[in-house]
């Protein structure tokens, strides 16, 4: 299983990055940015996630990213995943190239970004395998199908322009950001580390090497989408309230 591992989330990081350089891109497109704006705009994507993934993989492979020893042992992976998630934010939010990128791009893009979320379903096939504890495996499996399935409407709703379409986007939100509160507590919990109450006779090896790139890569990218359709959502209603006073 362990090749199987490495080739899916390997595969799982490449297809994050292709689709959020393409969603970028297409908020470039709408933008109407200069060669150079888009140019620089592909430059910085590409260094961005290719340093922040060649930083991660000897991290993850040495073990870095285990739950602390001790709680006054620095927790690695949740500096990578919440850290990541808010610089990620912060680029597309808080820079003039990022903000007039994302402000280009539609709604419904940065929805159809959390689509991919099945590939959280690996977490269930790691249970029927025996290597991931079931207090881990199914909440967060089928939470991140649920997810997946939520970004799918909300995103299609918007295509479409229904009413209730920023409610969907706004309900996919907190669907997924619940769904990694509570693998991350999960996985704390069955995982070694100073924090295991559960699974002690198996641990949980979600922060192992190479399902260690879940809370290190992929789920930062994730979250960093959600807090960037919280902004675009925040702008919507600000303007609008603006409009009716």
């Amino acid at each position: 299983m362990a090749e199987f591992y490495e080739v899916y989330v390997r595969a799982a990081c490449l297809l994050l990055v292709v689709l959020a350089v393409g969603i970028g891109w297409a908020g470039a497109r709408r933008a109407r940015l200069s060669p150079l704006g888009s140019g620089l705009f592909l430059t910085t994507a590409v260094l961005f996630f290719g340093a922040w993934y060649a930083t991660a993989i000897p991290l993850a492979q040495a073990g870095r990213f285990n739950v602390p020893t001790t709680p006054s042992d620095p927790p690695i992976v949740l500096m990578f995943l919440f850290g990541g998630a808010f610089l990620l934010f912060g680029l597309a939010w808080w820079t003039p190239l990022g903000r007039r990128l994302t402000e280009a791009t539609p709604l419904a893009a940065i929805a159809a970004f959390q689509i991919p979320r099945f590939v959280g379903g690996v977490f269930l096939v790691g249970w029927v395998a025996g290597d991931i504890p079931a207090l881990f495996a199914i909440p967060a499996g089928l939470g991140d199908i649920l997810a997946g399935m939520a970004g799918w409407q909300a995103s299609r709703a918007l295509v479409k322009n229904r009413p209730e379409a920023r409610r969907l986007l706004m309900r996919a939100t907190w669907i997924g950001m619940a769904d990694f509160a509570v693998a991350v507590v999960l996985g704390i919990v069955t995982s070694t580390g100073f924090a295991h109450l559960f699974a002690r006779e198996a641990p949980n090896i979600i922060n192992e090497y190479p399902l260690a790139m879940f809370p290190a890569y992929i789920v930062p990218i994730f979250l960093g989408f959600h807090l960037i359709a919280i902004a675009r959502i925040r702008q919507e209603h600000t303007r609008r309230m603006t409009a009716v006073i």
